[in-house]
């Protein structure tokens, strides 16, 4: 799908790999419309753009702002080709230690935020019968790991939200996809691990989050309906499913670093 003037809706916007998609996108000619929180940090990112954007201060996590934020984006352009769900946050810490408060935020924010924008598109694109949804999710969701209980729950929801998706929409010519990374150097660790051990623990084989935005803008293109990144996570995730008891045993003290 070429890009050029397709209404290309990023949540998450604000920084990291949501920032620097939405500038890829438009790069590639797209009509990026920049959605989060902060209209103030969604400013700045603004001026590296090279095609036309709007604005929407929006916040996944609450059902007015969402469709407050939606109906300003079909107003001004009638259409969203295509919608980017990027908006999410993590924090680790153990069960025990974590307030069931923290774990029903953080669902709320990293998938029921996803739900919300994608109910506020789909009838859209069903009527024309084409459309494009790409669901940032996260190896995570794939794999869980000590003292990311709350954090992996959301992202293995993600991917199953997707997948089931998928069969629907099918029939009216929509993609649905996901993109699954591993840790990423950007400022989401100063949230999820602000003491930096873990950072500093797996500081080798983090990605460039200019990886996982060209990740991101590929599935945008091609609707690549998954990509794992590194890909031999996506390997490892297989191997883990197929033998977890083996997996579980190998593998405990190389993958809990936080």
């Amino acid at each position: 799908m070429s890009l050029q003037d397709k209404v290309v809706v990023v949540t998450g916007a604000s920084s990291g790999i949501g920032a620097m998609a939405a500038q890829m996108l438009s790069e590639r000619g797209a009509i990026v419309v920049l959605a989060a929180r902060s209209l103030d940090k969604l400013e700045q990112v603004a001026l590296n753009l090279k095609s036309p954007y709007r604005l929407v201060k929006m916040d996944v996590g609450n059902d007015a702002s969402v469709e407050s934020g939606f109906k300003d984006i079909f107003a001004k352009f009638g259409r969203v080709d295509c919608l980017l769900n990027n908006a999410g946050y993590g924090k680790f810490e153990y069960l025990d230690r974590m307030p069931t408060s923290e774990f029903a935020e953080m669902m709320n924010v990293n998938y029921v935020g996803m739900v919300r924008c994608t109910q506020a598109v789909l009838p859209a694109m069903k009527s024309v019968r084409s459309g494009r949804i790409v669901n940032v999710a996260s190896i995570a969701g794939k794999i869980g790991t000590a003292k990311s209980t709350a954090y992996t729950a959301t992202k293995h929801a993600v991917i199953g939200f997707s997948s089931a998706l998928r069969q629907e929409v099918r029939e009216y010519g929509i993609t649905v996809s996901t993109i699954n990374p591993g840790p990423i150097d950007t400022e989401f660790f100063k949230i999820a691990d602000p003491g930096g051990g873990y950072v500093q623990n797996v500081r080798w084989m983090m990605l460039k989050p200019e990886r996982v935005a060209r990740a991101m803008v590929q599935a945008v293109e091609k609707g690549t309906l998954e990509i794992n990144l590194p890909w031999i996570a996506g390997v490892g995730t297989k191997w883990y499913h197929m033998f977890p008891r083996l997996a579980d045993r190998l593998t405990y003290k190389m993958m809990n670093k936080k």
